[in-house]
């Protein structure tokens, strides 16, 4: 027995075969960049994706079908408009990180409507307003995961699952249905939007898949890392270092108490759902991880890959009293300042490159100890380890210094992409595969732990962060 996952990050899109002992087989990847036609906007070609789904899915079958289930993991808050009866997207896909929409939350703040610029709801207005300003069209909005389901069941399926539907801004605050009065107040029509289905659960066939196996599991990509690193008990947590960083941490059946965003910077998700029970969870979010790796590379040219940053900083005992800040986008959890920038302190002429790359990555090891202590305290939940996955969890020099500032257990995902796995076990245990999530998630145990060895300087580093805040001030102004 065996399940079909369908990966759509926001670079590309995945296809691979999780077998019932675990193992990942038969990957296939097909590239699908987003483009920035001016600044602020980021858009995708949804037709492009739709191929490249079917593509390396087929490709997969190919190799490692047949299988008993299909699994959806996306990026999530990127959004989709179609049209109904032909199945063509009717407008560009707008990329989460678009901000477009910047002025129209701040206008609806006014209304009382608090919504972000990343979130789906006014990006779905905006499209609406420029391919049926009227709103008489059959139009139908779906983030990734939907149009992943209406591709892969050739246009009978135009759901979503509880995980992706609670970044919309499109939900009610117990994501238990749709807020009609936010989609009155940005002209969303009702019929425009998807049925609401469970992450685990069967909702339909593949019918565009060879044997048309059913569509059983889906999640938003961290979500589904979470699930996928066995993160099921409240006080679990993993982070996921990419681009940017994500650290999700299981926190049971009851919602968290504040309605947006706690004390310290941590958001309610729902965690996954089954039969329409909502598992919740938080979620700390860092803008700048990997992507100060590239800027080392690309940028400065202080490396010529993002391997070597490992050994460059395994060469010197410590960073040389240098501390980086990584606030290249701003930073997220816990201040949330737009406005603050990326701050190197302590360079002197005696700093070789191999110190900046070692402050480099000690800077997101504190960066990922942020995100930890936020969860800790809006949950009021011990954290005793930390699962680690995404690019980054490669770099033994960066997992030992989130290790020494977290003062926690790291433990290293089986495989790089969690996603893939939570994505098979959320599909797999609702048609039999598994028994559940949890005996999925124990066949494959963390491929490396590392212990804290000693402690970084937290309060010399945090007193560098507090002078990276509000280097723009306009921008530190903005909040979502």
């Amino acid at each position: 027995m065996s399940v079909l996952v369908v990966d759509v990050g926001t670079s590309g899109v995945r296809a691979a075969v999780v077998q019932s002992d675990g193992r990942v087989t038969d990957a296939h990847y097909r590239e699908v960049l987003p483009t920035t036609p001016a600044q602020g906007f980021v858009e995708f070609d949804a037709g492009e994706m739709a191929g490249a789904v079917l593509a390396v899915a087929h490709a997969a079958l190919m190799t490692g079908g047949p299988v008993d289930a299909v699994g959806i993991a996306n990026q999530r808050a990127s959004t989709v408009l179609w049209d109904r009866a032909t199945g063509k997207p009717v407008a560009p896909g707008i990329g989460w990180q678009d901000l477009r929409t910047v002025g129209t939350c701040l206008m609806l703040q006014a209304e009382g409507i608090r919504l972000a610029p990343n979130q789906s709801a006014t990006k779905l207005s905006m499209l609406l307003d420029l391919a049926d300003p009227d709103r008489v069209r059959d139009l139908c909005f779906g983030t990734v995961d939907s149009w992943v389901a209406w591709v892969l069941s050739d246009g009978r399926l135009h759901v979503t699952d509880h995980t992706n539907a609670g970044v919309t801004g499109l939900v009610s605050s117990d994501c238990s249905g749709w807020d009609l009065e936010v989609c009155e107040a940005l002209r969303i029509p009702a019929a425009v939007l998807p049925t609401l289905v469970s992450s685990t659960g069967v909702v339909g066939e593949a019918g565009a898949l060879q044997g048309a196996p059913v569509i059983a599991g889906i999640a938003g990509d961290q979500q589904a890392s979470l699930v996928g690193q066995g993160c099921l008990a409240p006080g679990t947590a993993k982070a996921t270092f990419g681009t940017g960083g994500m650290l999700d941490c299981s926190v049971g059946l009851d919602r968290p108490a504040f309605a947006r965003r706690g004390e310290a910077g941590t958001f309610p998700i729902v965690a996954w759902s089954r039969n329409s029970e909502l598992n919740w969870g938080l979620e700390a979010v860092m803008l700048s991880a990997g992507s100060c790796i590239e800027w080392l590379r690309d940028d400065l040219g202080i490396i010529t890959t993002a391997a070597e940053t490992d050994s460059m900083a395994a060469s010197v005992p410590d960073s040389g009293g240098v501390y980086f800040v990584p606030a290249l986008l701003g930073l997220g959890t816990p201040v949330w300042d737009f406005g603050a920038r990326g701050t190197l302190l302590g360079l002197t002429r005696g700093t070789t490159r191999n110190e900046i790359v070692r402050a480099v990555l000690e800077g997101i090891a504190h960066r990922g100890a942020d995100l930890l202590e936020a969860v800790v305290a809006d949950s009021g939940l011990g954290v005793e380890s930390l699962k680690v996955d995404g690019g980054m969890s490669a770099n033994i020099t960066f997992l030992q210094a989130l290790a020494d500032a977290t003062g926690r257990l790291i433990e290293v995902a089986p495989v790089t992409e969690a996603t893939t796995l939570g994505a098979a076990f959320l599909a797999g245990t609702a048609t039999g595969v598994w028994p559940s999530l949890g005996a999925a998630s124990s066949l494959r145990p963390a491929r490396l732990v590392v212990e804290p060895r000693r402690r970084l300087d937290r309060a010399r580093w945090l007193e560098a962060r507090s002078r990276a805040e509000q280097t723009v001030p306009e921008l530190s102004a903005l909040d979502f």
